[in-house]
């Protein structure tokens, strides 16, 4: 029996099924059921909502958010293997967990929202970790369909996601993060705490998003970011070129000689309004 349910111990149910990480599919699977519910804690009070979890893998974080009073929890797996473990999961909370076999890149979070605010829990592939937030972050309308996202990641791409100017870490994702949430870094989990360890600490990243972000098309933002960090050793007079270059920097009051990791998330934005 577990520490937080009357399931078998994760090293048994991998044990039983067979079940090994896969390299391809960016899987680590995290064994400490404790660890897992401090994760699930870090998205506040579950009780009533309704949780989407991405790569719930044999179900660790799976198990923690429904022990935690979760109203309902839709996993997206995409390892066929793991189905089974899944499938013992919600036989043990019954009408509570759904369970969806498919590529998360591949669906449509609004829609299984239904029309009413998310939490969104996930020890998130390594390969599809970034890509996966940066849809969160540019839905079409916002408010966005989650209320939260408190996602895993890299410990080099959570430093990322809550740079601010000025910090080395400080880029797109920085500032796509910053102009639609407010991003914070919950803890470090240490290599040790996966099956198998990788080879870097992971971060915990704890999102909730703006009320009103600087009104702006996500798709301008995006472009003037990758155009200024694209070369961002260079004057942005230079890395801006192709989008007006000077002309452009004028009209938003910014000094041409600057670089892109010195602009906050206003001034691009600003840059990206007069595209």
């Amino acid at each position: 029996m577990s520490a937080i349910d009357d399931l078998p111990p994760l090293r048994e149910v991998l044990a039983e099924y067979e079940l090994n990480a896969k390299k391809a599919l960016g899987q680590n699977f995290l064994l400490d059921l404790n660890l897992t519910q401090k994760i699930a804690r870090t998205a506040g009070s579950l009780e009533g909502v309704h949780v989407i979890e991405v790569g719930p893998g044999p179900g660790g974080l799976t198990r923690a958010i429904l022990s935690l009073n979760a109203e309902r929890l839709t996993v997206i797996e995409r390892d066929g293997r793991c189905l089974p473990v899944l499938a013992k999961i919600a036989e043990r909370y019954p009408e509570r967990l759904e369970i969806i076999n498919g590529d998360a890149l591949e669906q449509d979070f609004t829609a299984l929202a239904g029309g009413k605010p998310v939490k969104i829990i996930a020890n998130l592939p390594y390969n599809v970790g970034t890509q996966l937030l940066v849809n969160w972050l540019l839905p079409s309308g916002w408010p966005p369909c989650w209320q939260s996202l408190t996602l895993m990641f890299q410990k080099e791409v959570a430093q990322r996601i809550v740079a601010r100017p000025g910090d080395k870490h400080y880029g797109r994702l920085g500032v796509l993060a910053g102009w639609r949430s407010e991003a914070r870094i919950a803890f470090d989990v240490p290599p040790q705490a996966f099956t198998p360890p990788p080879k870097v600490t992971s971060s915990v990243v704890n999102l909730t998003p703006r009320a009103r972000p600087f009104p702006v098309a996500a798709d301008k933002l995006e472009k003037v970011t990758q155009a200024a960090f694209g070369q961002r050793r260079k004057m942005l007079r230079q890395s801006l070129k192709s989008l007006g270059g000077e002309t452009l920097l004028e009209k938003a009051g910014i000094d041409p000689k600057r670089r892109a990791e010195t602009l906050s998330v206003e001034e691009f934005c600003n840059l990206a309004s007069l595209l």
